[in-house]
């Protein structure tokens, strides 16, 4: 089993860049569609946002480090998961709760908010959590990871293009929109295909180990829309923002997950194999979430 730990997925700087770039360029276009008055209409409502906040950036880490304390996989498996957990929540999100009839203004402006609260947490989390347990903690002193280098790379790839994309919108709506619908499949494809090219060129290393990671990596992210929809419950919200929550608690940023192992753990193993699935298995669990909402709510 301690092969996977050594395991490394091949990534050149080049591939690297490119995945920096493009995840950038995703951030920014998302920006294009948010205005300072989705981030007012989330203040006034402090429910919606504490509620967000603590499912996604308390609950969720803190569920990761329980269940791998008790399943106990390997160590690079359990780092994958644990920065997984730590990423905001996912671009996609705001389709997919569209598409379950949840709240769609209440989603973007939470993807937003989460990005710019992301800057800090999703390098407290992921350091805190990996360091809490102890064979995590061995990988971290390994690397010798600088958590102000883990920050310093997420305000480059969210902090910096999400204030750029909502300056922009703010001062010139008309060009926001136009780009925005440029950028956003673009960005998205490529991002796709660079995804996809790495997966070919790991094509044995991911047909050796894949098994290892595919019930953790399934469990995860069912037991992580379960949580968002339990708290939202909990907290007494409304249906849709219950599905809205259920959502951007379960639909995580896996392509920052990626990016961020490839850039401090040289692509290992077991940690890539598991956002790299995450990243593939989250798109087809939200959106069959969402088609079932969706067609639930056809039927009412």
């Amino acid at each position: 089993m301690q092969e996977l730990d050594q395991a490394k997925i091949n990534f050149d700087s080049t591939g690297l860049w490119i995945l920096n770039i493009a995840l950038a360029i995703v951030m920014f276009g998302v920006a294009l569609g948010i205005t300072i008055g989705d981030f007012k209409q989330l203040l006034k409502t402090p429910k919606l946002l504490i509620v967000g906040i603590l499912s996604q950036f308390i609950l969720l880490p803190l569920l990761t480090f329980v269940l791998v304390s008790l399943v106990k996989p390997q160590p690079s498996i359990a780092l994958g998961m644990v920065m997984v957990a730590a990423c905001p929540g996912g671009n996609i999100s705001n389709f997919m709760t569209h598409l379950a009839k949840g709240n769609s203004a209440l989603s973007v402006s939470l993807t937003a908010f989460a990005t710019f609260m992301a800057v800090f947490m999703t390098p407290f989390n992921f350091q805190f959590y990996g360091s809490l347990y102890q064979p995590t903690a061995q990988i971290l002193k390994e690397v010798e990871l600088s958590p102000f280098e883990l920050i310093e790379l997420v305000l480059l790839i969210l902090g910096i293009p999400l204030v750029l994309g909502m300056v922009l919108k703010y001062r010139n709506g008309l060009l926001a929109d136009k780009l925005s619908k440029i950028l956003k499949p673009f960005s998205i494809i490529v991002f796709a295909l660079i995804v996809v090219l790495a997966f070919l060129k790991n094509i044995d290393v991911f047909k050796s180990y894949i098994h290892r990671v595919m019930l953790l990596g399934i469990g995860h992210n069912i037991l992580a829309l379960i949580l968002g929809f339990l708290v939202a419950k909990v907290f007494r919200l409304s249906f849709a923002n219950q599905k809205t929550l259920t959502i951007e608690t379960g639909i995580q940023n896996s392509g920052l997950g990626l990016l961020l192992i490839f850039t401090f753990f040289d692509g290992l193993g077991g940690m890539a194999i598991l956002a790299a699935f995450w990243g593939i298995w989250h798109i087809i669990s939200g959106l069959t979430l969402a088609f079932y909402w969706s067609y639930k709510a056809s039927k009412v």
